[in-house]
């Protein structure tokens, strides 16, 4: 009998999601307004906390339709808020960090704290607190905990609402569908351990940057390695049945994905092949690959 062909089957084409809403006693969204095959809905920007100046945590991509949105997501939390104490962000890419300078422009020069990415943040005009694994966020009522997991970007953190018990996952995990693996800052070797990671938390809800909040923490998680396990285990078959180019591993993988996604799922194979290189088990000559 043949094995599954995928282990995730959830996806973010035709997930809608409201420009605002309020998801905990703690925890409020506002939507980014970049809909897109690998953003979903958007990207989701939360206000966190409990009293008149929450924390914002991502930015969105800096879309000028954002900006109504979130002075009117303040004023729908459960305590009318106005303002923002200051900004977090989970990592440097454009749809997290990008509407910085928006928010800035109108509640003034708020703290934005990140972990460094030498190389990527220098684009950014405006100042960052560099944060490291473990650093504390505290607003009134909230206490936001950074945890260092890279794999999608270097710079990742995901953070850790204490009160809750809550994990704001980023792009580390997503409401549905499974993330991208970039090959800049990206890395499968150590998106597996990121993932491991977290399963150590006490945990009763994800925020994803993407889609719905996650209400069963530890199937997702458990999920998500078990997808990329079952891909690796797919590309070692490819090439043990002598496939040697991503493009063919991927029409042999990806039988039930639509073709005008075969070059994000060409990214995948590729992130996959590159971890077994670097653990010895494979190697490639141009775009030709194999197994030592």
């Amino acid at each position: 009998m043949a094995g599954p062909t995928r282990i995730v089957t959830d996806t973010m084409a035709g997930l809608t999601m409201p420009d605002f809403d309020i998801w905990s006693d703690w925890v409020s969204t506002v939507l980014g307004q970049n809909p897109g095959p690998f953003t979903g809905p958007g990207t989701n920007t939360y206000l966190v906390g409990k009293g008149k100046k929450p924390i914002l945590l991502d930015t969105g991509i800096g879309l000028d339709v954002y900006d109504p949105l979130l002075k009117q997501g303040l004023a729908e939390t459960k305590n009318g808020a106005t303002e923002l104490q200051e900004i977090v962000i989970t990592h440097v890419h454009q749809d997290h960090i990008g509407g910085t300078p928006h928010v800035q422009d109108e509640f003034g020069e708020l703290r934005v704290s990140k972990k460094a990415w030498p190389g990527k943040d220098e684009v950014h005009n405006f100042p960052l607190t560099y944060i490291e694994d473990g650093a504390r966020v505290e607003t009134d009522g909230a206490t936001l905990r950074a945890i260092h997991t890279p794999g999608h970007a270097r710079d990742h953190l995901c953070y850790y609402l204490e009160e809750e018990k809550a994990l704001f996952t980023g792009d580390l995990v997503l409401g549905a569908g499974t993330t991208v693996i970039p090959e800049e800052g990206g890395g499968l070797i150590e998106y597996l351990p990121s993932l491991r990671k977290l399963l150590k938390l006490d945990l009763s809800v994800i925020y994803p940057a993407h889609g719905p909040a996650i209400r069963e923490p530890y199937k997702k998680l458990n999920e998500y390695i078990a997808h990329r396990e079952l891909r690796e285990q797919q590309v070692l078959d490819a090439l043990r049945a002598g496939l040697t180019e991503i493009p063919a591993m991927v029409k042999r993988i990806y039988v039930d994905v639509p073709e005008f996604l075969h070059q994000a799922a060409a990214g995948s194979v590729r992130s996959h092949l590159i971890k077994l290189e670097k653990e010895g088990v494979v190697k490639h000559e141009g775009e030709e690959w194999a197994l030592t």
